[in-house]
């Protein structure tokens, strides 16, 4: 999702003074963005049917995990718009709100996704290494308070993308800025990483800590491990082996490769360098809405009885 422009359709000047040659951008992208719409679109409705319209009684995790399923949806909406554009040549044709929107939501479902799959690592973690304590603070009431918390705080977080994100021109064409146009990158890049600090690592810090604590109650001898059973034992293997793929493959190198850009941008005067990194960053930026496609997979991985569910309801006569 980065369109910082180009004096032709497939070059963009980096810093003002750098021209990175992106002919990859026309094809790359919108194949890309075209097989996450393709993929997270079903699999994202018809978790979000099944816990909307055949759960009777939603539990914590259903809570968490429809919400996410909202924030897939939400972004997912855009990508046409994205397909579109890149199609074209990196040109924009629907006007600046649009424009704001769909660079807003991109960070809502971004951080959001985050924050969500930090809720469950916590309440995964609780119910791991204190299963009775903790009671008290695995209800329902508590996990919507949760969600949406979350959800204020991604608001927080993504508003100022409002801001920075607009359109603009180039070599006669209208472009759709990703990060901020290049006379206020300067302030963009104070935002970035303030964002990266609140939004990725500490929220990953939390995951990592939960994580360790319930790999070492988990490896405790079964007479030791009082008040977890093998069920929640096997939804909580499960859950971090997901989790961990989610940032391996989306989330961490996304947050990595923007950094180093971002530096790189702000600080360089080596045009190699800078094209380089602006390279692996834009040709891993598509790949982070991969987690649209992969959280769904969290719904079937918290329990078995899920995906009998769901395929008793697409084809009831089987």
């Amino acid at each position: 999702m980065e369109a910082d422009g180009g004096p032709g359709a497939n070059a963009s000047r980096e810093a003002g003074w750098c021209l990175v040659a992106e002919d990859y951008k026309r094809f790359y992208l919108p194949v890309t963005y075209s097989l996450v719409l393709a993929l997270g679109l079903p699999l994202n409705a018809a978790v979000l049917w099944l816990s909307w319209c055949r759960t009777r009684r939603w539990s914590c995790s259903t809570i968490y995990l429809s919400n996410l399923m909202v924030a897939d949806l939400l972004y997912i909406a855009t990508l046409p718009f994205l397909i579109v554009n890149y199609a074209l040549g990196d040109r924009w044709p629907f006007g600046e709100a649009s424009c704001r929107l769909v660079r807003f939501l991109f960070y809502a479902n971004l951080y959001g996704s985050i924050l969500l799959l930090t809720c469950i690592s916590v309440h995964r973690f609780l119910g791991v290494c204190h299963p009775v304590r903790s009671l008290a603070y695995r209800t329902r009431r508590l996990a919507r308070r949760g969600a949406g918390a979350s959800w204020a705080l991604v608001l927080l977080q993504a508003l100022p993308t409002l801001a920075f994100s607009e359109t603009g021109s180039r070599a006669g064409r209208t472009v759709c800025y990703d990060l901020s146009r290049p006379d206020n990158f300067g302030h963009f890049f104070v935002y970035g990483m303030l964002l990266t600090l609140s939004g990725f690592v500490l929220p990953f810090l939390i995951i990592l800590v939960c994580y360790s604590l319930m790999i070492r109650s988990l490896l405790r001898p079964a007479e030791v491990r009082a008040g977890t059973g093998s069920s929640a034992r096997a939804k909580s293997v499960r859950t971090i082996l997901a989790v961990c793929g989610l940032f391996a493959l989306c989330f961490g190198p996304f947050h990595v490769t923007r950094s180093v850009y971002l530096v790189v941008r702000l600080r360089t005067t080596s045009c190699p360098l800078l094209t380089g990194v602006s390279v692996a960053y834009k040709m891993w930026r598509p790949l982070v809405s991969l987690n649209s496609c992969l959280n769904p997979v969290l719904f079937f991985l918290s329990g078995g009885s899920n995906r009998v569910r769901l395929l008793r309801e697409l084809w009831p006569h089987r």
